[in-house]
């Protein structure tokens, strides 16, 4: 660690000028990378490499399931009831907007229609009577509707009530408080759309087409997940207004803490222009570190190296870690640059002595808090694994600059000052008599007096953490990264709140294996009649609503006089089929050879190619079932099991596998993920920064136990955090996951701080107690200003209209706070009775 302090000290006293030429230069070749960062999508990133995960890859991978997209659309009135004249109306009026927007062009067609929804019993009877829709009344119009719902044969009544509140909901008046109407968008019919961006552009247009129809009394809202994410300039204006704000706060404050009180030849102007100066050196060496890490990141991503993968949102967190770092490093830095100019060094010494001193800090500091970031490599949610090495990039980064960029600039320009002997050097030491600084000073009379009194109340704090975190819930949800104010996000609860989630929703079951047998084809059956009464699955008439080669079958081969679709029966097929051994429950008899079925369906039908597919090696090796289920997320875990108990006749099969998936279930996954993680992940980054410490004090100065005692503080801020998130009512979730990162990131760095210039100042005085007041006075002023300044800034977050921003201003504050607070005053409560008890040993053993 010496030699890289060393060799740095060296760069910057040999050649300040080419330092800032390589750092410059770096930073243009990196920041080319910058405009080719892609944004991870929906639970991108978030999801672990679980069977649901690995299924729904699968599923996208092998199968065409884009072609139909749906929009919901839904209807709610002020007075409570949308089968009304103006509900009739203005159901009408959206539709025909529906056909003038741009997916008029693109709407799939068929029998049932591209637009289905709750007032179509109605419009029927209307259409069947001639009727006029505006001279119609509330009575005539429910008087329509119950006329066109009884002439529907039983399985399409259930059809269309499915369009209707399911919580509230009178048939018999009729009324509902909630309608829906179904737009159907066949997306092959747009071309070259591969992301799909077209489609998207569409689905806005019919909503700004809705939006401007006439529906007077009624509110009409599209929602699908295209709309829902189609606004991704609004996240990022978001980001950049509370980081703009968040910096510009920061600046402020951190100008007040490079303040130099006018003294001898340090005039007023000379302190505003010394202090501005030092405040926009630490910010450029911060923002270089964040552009460093982005352009580094893009290369290790996907395009190039593919050891990470897409930047998720919670990489957003890295920022503000690297600017508590780099605060932080600046601050120290600084403050000890000056102290040494104070003591008469010259400007090119100072520099070298502080980046010698601080620098040490600064290294075991960084490679710390590095190595505690990279274990979570081994976390199996990918976004997190990725925020560790991203993490560690950064830090590094920071490091890098902070102990180049920052002594070079310096050295430039006080080193002219020097030479024409304007450098007010008497006006440098007067830091220590500032507020802060002699603050934190007087703080070490608890750690003189009553250390183990303050011990005591840490780890009751700690222990009061350890109960908080048991009571921690855990939440996650896609949606938790759009505004709260959203329209949209509005419009999604009311699809929960009364429709179970909406009509939309397909959960699809991956079934995997030699799946082109006689045992797979007829346990699939059975699945298919199990799932008709299996809660949240969708189900017309004495079936389930789901998609299947099963199903694909029966509409091939069941004619139209007994009730089979005439556009997509084949009587050819038909003959082929139950010749080959297919009999009319749709089962196959023994010794069937289903892969020539298979063939021959697809051969007839290119649907079939919906729901089976062949392996790279030809076989057929893949199914998928896309079941209709309106489950939603809070009953993603019971659909995933109700769904998995239907296909047991598929998965007792041996060397069959069948996985339902969809974006709520995957979801669930990472719930359960970070529950069985969090504890582990933090454990594991806190026992090996432990480790590096104690190896590094037993190389260093012969103590082992100072890594102990150095690490121990920030276990306590860990629990502490998670006491005071149980207390403020935050869950346990991706982004607040990250803050107890965020507390290691930044409670490590300064216990070693006050560690280390303890042991330096140790040895300057003979007392313990004047070496802590001298520890306390510079260093803990040091770290009040860098602490104060980072929870100010990021304390604007709370303002986010984005829930995690919110919990993140909030535990950000928690986790540097305590940080805070455990080094000034829990830190050096140990080091004082470490030191007591070590002397009296050494005292006891040469007595």
């Amino acid at each position: 660690m010496k030699s890289l302090v060393n060799l740095l000290a060296s760069l910057v006293r040999r050649s300040p000028v080419g330092v800032l030429v390589g750092a410059l230069v770096v930073t243009f070749v990196l920041g080319i990378f910058l405009p080719q960062q892609e944004m991870a999508s929906g639970n991108e990133g978030f999801s672990p490499d679980s069977p649901e995960f690995l299924a729904g890859e699968i599923v996208g991978d092998r199968f065409d399931t884009s072609a139909v997209t749906a929009v919901q659309v839904v209807f709610t009135n002020d007075g409570g009831d949308v089968l009304t004249a103006d509900g009739l109306r203005s159901y009408l009026a959206v539709r025909e907007a529906v056909l003038a927007s741009e997916v008029g062009p693109v709407l799939v067609e068929g029998p049932q229609g591209a637009i289905q929804g709750f007032f179509d019993p109605a419009v029927a009877a209307l259409q069947q009577q001639g009727l006029d829709p505006t001279s119609l009344s509330d009575a005539d119009v429910k008087q329509l509707y119950q006329a066109g719902l009884s002439n529907l044969p039983p399985n399409v009544q259930s059809q269309a009530t499915l369009t209707l509140s399911s919580a509230n909901t009178d048939l018999a008046v009729p009324s509902s408080t909630a309608g829906l109407m179904i737009v159907l968008i066949d997306s092959g019919k747009i071309p070259n759309d591969p992301d799909l961006i077209k489609l998207q552009a569409a689905e806005v247009d019919m909503q700004e087409k809705v939006d401007a129809a006439l529906t007077p009394g009624v509110e009409v809202a599209p929602f699908s997940f295209a709309l829902l994410f189609a606004n991704a300039d609004e996240f990022a204006a978001e980001i950049g207004r509370l980081f703009g704000m968040a910096f510009l706060i920061i600046v402020l404050i951190l100008g007040f803490v490079f303040w130099i009180n006018p003294k001898g030849r340090m005039t007023g102007g000379k302190a505003v222009r010394r202090a501005a100066a030092d405040v926009g050196l630490a910010m450029l060496v911060i923002i270089l570190s964040i552009l460093w890490m982005n352009g580094i990141g893009v290369l290790l991503g996907p395009k190039y190296l593919g050891i990470i993968g897409n930047f998720s949102e919670i990489l957003q967190i890295i920022p503000i870690l690297l600017i508590g770092l780099g605060v932080d490093y600046a601050i120290h830095l600084t403050s000890r640059y000056r102290e040494e100019l104070a003591q008469n060094e010259d400007v090119v010494g100072a520099a070298g002595r502080a980046t010698k001193t601080v620098g040490i800090a600064l290294v075991l500091a960084t490679v710390t808090t590095a190595v505690g970031f990279l274990t979570n490599v081994f976390n199996p949610i990918t976004a997190i694994a990725d925020f560790g090495i991203l993490a560690t990039v950064g830090i590094g980064s920071a490091f890098v600059l902070m102990l180049t960029v920052v002594p070079s600039v310096r050295v430039l320009l006080d080193r002219r000052a020097e030479r024409n002997g304007t450098l007010a050097t008497e006006a440098m030491g007067s830091s220590a008599e500032r507020v802060l600084p002699k603050l934190m000073g007087k703080t070490s009379i608890l750690a003189e007096k009553i250390p183990a009194v303050m011990l005591t109340v840490a780890l009751v704090l700690g222990g009061l953490g350890v109960y908080g975190l048991t009571q921690l819930s855990t939440e996650f949800s896609f949606t938790d990264f759009l505004p709260e104010d959203s329209p949209l996000l509005q419009t999604f609860d009311v699809l929960v709140d009364e429709f179970g989630g909406g009509l939309g929703e397909t959960t699809n079951v991956l079934v995997e294996g030699d799946v082109a047998s006689v045992e797979v084809h007829n346990g699939l059956v059975q699945a298919w009649s199990n799932m008709s009464d299996t809660d949240m699955v969708l189900s017309f008439g004495p079936r389930a609503a789901a998609e299947s080669p099963i199903s694909t079958l029966a509409q091939m081969v069941t004619p139209p006089d007994k009730g089979g679709n005439e556009a997509v029966f084949n009587a050819e097929f038909a003959q082929l089929a139950f010749v080959s051994g297919l009999t009319p429950d749709l089962t196959v008899a023994p010794g069937t050879n289903v892969v020539a079925l298979y063939d021959a369906a697809l051969e007839a039908n290119p649907d079939m190619g919906r729901v089976v597919a062949r392996a790279d090696n030809g076989a057929y090796e893949y199914v998928n079932v896309a079941v209709s289920t309106q489950a939603g997320e809070a009953g993603a875990e019971e659909i995933a099991e109700g769904l998995a108990q239907d296909f047991a006749p598929v998965s007792s099969i041996d060397g069959i596998a069948a996985t339902p998936t969809n974006e709520n279930i995957i979801s669930l996954g990472v719930i359960n993920a970070l529950q069985d993680s969090q504890v582990s992940s933090i454990a594991i980054s806190l026992i090996a920064a432990m480790l590096l410490l104690v190896a590094n004090f037993w190389f260093a100065v012969r103590r082992p136990f100072l890594g102990v005692i150095t690490i121990f503080p920030v276990v306590l801020v860990v629990l502490w955090v998670f006491g005071l998130m149980a207390l403020t009512g935050i869950s346990f979730n991706p982004v607040t996951a990250m803050i107890a990162a965020i507390a290691i990131g930044i409670g490590v760095p300064y216990t070693i701080h006050i560690t280390h210039r303890f042991e330096e100042d140790r040895e300057r005085y003979a007392s313990e107690n004047d070496a802590m007041r001298s520890t306390m006075t510079h260093t803990g002023g040091a770290l009040a200003g860098s602490a104060f300044t980072t929870v100010a800034g990021f304390g604007i977050l709370v303002t986010s209209s984005l829930k995690p921003f919110q919990q993140l201003g909030l535990v950000t504050a928690y986790a540097i706070g305590g940080a805070l607070v455990a080094a000034v005053l829990v830190l050096p409560s140990l080091l004082i009775l470490w030191d007591r008890w070590h002397r009296r040993r050494d005292t006891e053993a040469s007595g």
